[in-house]
This record gives C-alpha cells, sequence and structure tokens, in this order.
C-alpha cells in the first residue's frame, strides 16, 4: 500500500503543482480584474489601451490553461483511477464553464483593436461586472472539478 501511495505521489504530484500554478494565475487574474474595476470608477477616460490589453491577456491565459492543460490533466488523473462518477461530474461542469468561456471570448472580441477598444471603452464597467459575476460561477465550478476529479485521488499523507 505504502509503495502504491509513492506511486501515486510521483504520477500526480505534477498535478498538484499545476493546479497550485493555475491558482496563482487565478490571483494575479483577480488582482488586474480589481485594479482595472477600480480605474473604472475613478477615471474611465483615462484608462489606456495596454491596461485593457493587460487585463485580456491575463484573462485568457487563465481561461486557456485552465482547457489546454489543467482540465485535460484531471481528466487523465480520474481515468487512471477509474473514477467514472466523477468524469461524467467532469463532463457536466466542463459543459457549464463553456458559457463563461463565450462571455470571454466575446469581451476579448469586443476591446480586440485599439478602434474597438476606445469605441467601447463606455460600456467597460459594465464588461467587468459581467466577467466579473462570470467568473465567480467559473471559479465555483473549477473548485469543483479540483475537489472531485483531484483531491479525491490525491494519497492521504501517513498513511501506509
Amino acid at each position: 500500500m505504502l509503495e502504491d501511495c509513492k506511486s501515486a505521489r510521483e504520477r500526480w504530484g505534477g498535478v498538484h503543482q499545476l493546479i497550485d500554478r493555475w491558482l496563482g494565475q487565478r490571483q494575479q487574474l483577480l488582482e488586474v480584474l480589481s485594479a482595472l474595476d477600480d480605474s473604472c470608477d475613478a477615471e474611465l477616460e483615462t484608462i489606456t489601451r495596454s491596461r485593457v490589453d493587460t487585463f485580456s491577456e491575463t484573462l485568457m491565459d487563465y481561461i486557456s490553461a485552465g482547457h489546454f492543460e489543467v482540465y485535460p490533466q484531471l481528466r487523465e488523473e480520474a481515468k487512471a483511477f477509474d473514477d467514472n462518477a466523477a468524469l461524467h461530474l467532469a463532463d457536466q461542469l466542463l459543459e457549464r464553464l463553456e458559457m463563461s468561456t463565450e462571455l470571454v471570448l466575446s469581451f476579448d472580441q469586443d476591446y480586440a483593436t485599439p478602434v474597438r477598444c476606445q469605441h467601447y471603452l463606455t460600456r467597460l464597467p459594465a464588461w467587468l461586472d459581467r466577467l466579473k459575476k462570470g467568473l465567480r460561477e467559473r471559479f465555483e465550478l473549477e473548485d469543483q472539478l479540483i475537489q472531485r476529479l483531484h483531491e479525491a485521488h490525491a494519497p492521504v499523507e501517513g498513511v501506509s
């Protein structure tokens, strides 16, 4: 049993690091979002495209890391443990995550060029409110994925 525990730790320890790094990206996203939101409240007309770009890039990096790194790795882990219930839950949650992904892609498209960014600047506070709501739900769903697909398979410390 100890060997199984060591093997699981070796095999899935990288998943834990991947999740930690991804949650760090989440924190960075929230910081950039908060700063941009504060600027909207204070001086909307002074917000530069560069600040919007920084936010959009941070947002897209976070979403991409989830879709292309974290979610697939979590699914692989569940498959390796023959956890069909977790895979079914993952499919349901990933389907729900698509709604917020579409929201993010729409935002990115609206602010993709300098002309579009300037044109839609007055809409930025409303966009940020929509994104905050969508991200809050997304984070809850992602946390459920992590809880069910990774923590359920994590070796218990001190068990031999």
